[in-house]
């Protein structure tokens, strides 16, 4: 089996076509841009964690929040919930 080194995946935007457009680059490569970059953590820190439909839905929705800050034309179409699923919303 080929063994690949770490990735990072970069998500974008696109006007025309309207599509977002996913891009694997190799992490060590996209450092040195990423240095001086705003981080939106998402914590998998505690032993229990595991990669669920849950986890994968709210990382999906955290990041289309980040993209929708700069684009207009994505914020308008976000219909999404922004809480845990089975969790009620915070008042």
């Amino acid at each position: 089996m080929l063994k690949r080194p770490p990735y990072a995946m970069v998500v974008t935007y696109v006007e025309d076509p309207q599509q977002l457009i996913m891009q694997l680059v190799e992490s060590a490569r996209v450092a040195p841009l990423l240095a001086d970059c705003m981080e939106v953590p998402f914590f998998v820190e505690d032993q229990e964690f595991e990669f669920d439909d849950e986890s994968a839905r709210q990382l999906g929705v955290a990041m289309l929040n980040v993209i929708a800050k700069g684009r207009p034309e994505v914020q308008k179409r976000l219909n999404v919930t922004q809480h845990p699923i089975d969790e009620p919303p915070d008042e």
